[in-house]
């Protein structure tokens, strides 16, 4: 994001920054761009709209909705780069920042399948990036920086999929001297025939290096179905449903307006992809 771009996000409503960002990386209202069929290269998008945002159990935007959208460019190699945004609450309601309401996301890897086997791989980075006034005017305190940098590395194999998360910023999501923390998750989602439907599990353990009190468990259960079953005209359009629990203690992973932040949680969403 360039700098004017964000001063833009910084002046307009919640909902109209991430709109705009969301025209500007040709998610809304701009056509996709063509490749030739024989070319390398490839370009995707997604725009969703989900009653919650879940982040590895824990709430971001404190059981209000979010919109979210993402770029993808992949090459045919298996190296990819990508960027993603959302609207988010933590930053002031948990954080403490003064100003502060959007996610953006950069991240790049490599993926690919290994030999001739079902099973895949993928190492990656990503930089989590919380725009915002971190001094707070009421409390007169500066909060730590919630800005993140992670590494990853997954190994899939059919509908499985087991990926670790290694923290090397000083800060995790706010959270001071935590680099050395990580995630480890196990995931599976199982296609039911040709119907259209893909049922989810996961479960993941979050352990924050010199912030212990914080450390939790999270597991999901979900459904989404492909919207093209049925018509042409709801072609790359998906709705899904999701229940999401962790064993996060209530004590500290409370936001300002009470909200328990790691509650067991339902959320809808739909997605459009181009």
């Amino acid at each position: 994001m360039t700098s004017a771009i964000l001063r833009d996000f910084l002046s307009e409503t919640l909902m109209k920054k991430l709109l705009n960002a969301l025209v500007l990386t040709g998610l809304v209202g701009v056509p996709a761009v063509a490749l030739a069929e024989d070319s390398p290269h490839s370009l995707s998008a997604n725009v969703t709209l989900t009653t919650d945002y879940i982040f590895r159990g824990i709430s971001q935007t404190g059981g209000d909705p979010a919109i979210q959208g993402g770029l993808d460019y992949t090459h045919s190699s298996g190296f990819y780069l990508g960027t993603w945004a959302s609207n988010v609450g933590w930053i002031e309601d948990f954080q403490g920042y003064g100003s502060g309401n959007m996610e953006i996301d950069l991240y790049g890897g490599f993926r690919g399948k290994i030999g001739k086997s079902d099973f895949t791989f993928d190492v990656g980075a990503i930089q989590y990036w919380y725009p915002g006034e971190r001094y707070n005017n009421i409390f007169a305190f500066t909060p730590t920086d919630a800005d993140t940098t992670e590494l990853y590395g997954a190994v899939g194999w059919k509908w499985f999929t087991v990926k670790y998360s290694y923290y090397v910023s000083d800060e995790v999501f706010g959270f001071a001297n935590a680099d050395g923390s990580d995630y480890l998750a196990i995931s599976g989602s199982l296609p039911v025939g040709e119907t259209g439907l893909t049922l989810g599990a996961s479960w993941g353990t979050f352990n924050f290096d010199n912030n212990s009190d914080y450390d939790y468990d999270d597991w999901s259960i979900s459904a989404a179905y492909d919207m093209g079953k049925l018509s042409k005209v709801t072609e790359g359009v998906t709705v899904g449903l999701k229940y999401t629990d962790t064993n996060a203690d209530d004590t500290f992973w409370i936001d300002a307006n009470l909200h328990q932040m790691g509650e067991g949680t339902a959320t809808v969403w739909v997605t459009k992809a181009f």
